[in-house]
C-alpha cells in the first residue's frame, strides 16, 4: 500500500517545492513613484536617452577600406622599415556608397597622413602605444571629415605591423 501511495506524496512534494521556489526567486514587483511627482520623469528621462544612444549605434555603419596601407619608414635616407596598416571608417548608415566613390581620394589623403606621421617618428619604437597612436587616428578622422564630411564618426585601425629591413 504504501508503495502505491510513495509516488504520489513525492509528486505532491515536488510540486509545492517548486510553486515554493518559484514565489521565492520571483522578482520584486515595481513600485510606482506617484507620490513624488519629479521622480517619475526622472526615469522615463533615462530611459529615452537610452533609447537615442541605441537608435544613434543602430545608424552607423563600418566601412572596410579596401587593401593595406604600406607606408615605408626612412631614417637618414635609409628604408628601415615597412608598416602595414589596415584601416575601417565607422559612419552614419547610408554613406558607405559615397566612401566607395571616393576612395581614391580618400587613400591618397590617408597616406599623405600616414607619411607624415611616419616622417615625425611615430612608427618608430612602441609605435602601438595609445599616445603615439591618437594624434594617428585624430588626422586621420579630420582628413575624412574634411573629403567625406561629418557623416564618418572614427577612424579605426584594424591591423598595425612593422617589418624592421
Amino acid at each position: 500500500m504504501l508503495s502505491k501511495l510513495l509516488p504520489v506524496i513525492l509528486l505532491i512534494l515536488g510540486t509545492a517545492g517548486g510553486i515554493g521556489a518559484g514565489i521565492m526567486l520571483m522578482p520584486a514587483p515595481e513600485e510606482e513613484h506617484a507620490a513624488e511627482p519629479g521622480s517619475a520623469a526622472k526615469p522615463a528621462e533615462e530611459a529615452a536617452e537610452e533609447i537615442a544612444e541605441d537608435s544613434e549605434e543602430n545608424q552607423r555603419e563600418y566601412i572596410k577600406i579596401n587593401n593595406q596601407f604600406v607606408v615605408p619608414v626612412v631614417e637618414r635616407d635609409q628604408l628601415t622599415s615597412l608598416v602595414v596598416v589596415s584601416l575601417s571608417l565607422e559612419a552614419k548608415q547610408g554613406i558607405g556608397e559615397k566612401v566607395r566613390t571616393l576612395e581614391p581620394k580618400l587613400r591618397d589623403v590617408f597616406l599623405q597622413v600616414l607619411f607624415d606621421h611616419a616622417n615625425m617618428g611615430g612608427f618608430r619604437g612602441a609605435f602601438t602605444r595609445s599616445d603615439v597612436l591618437e594624434p594617428l587616428r585624430t588626422a586621420l578622422r579630420e582628413a575624412a571629415q574634411k573629403h567625406i564630411g561629418k557623416g564618418v564618426y572614427d577612424v579605426l585601425i584594424m591591423e598595425i605591423s612593422r617589418q624592421d629591413v
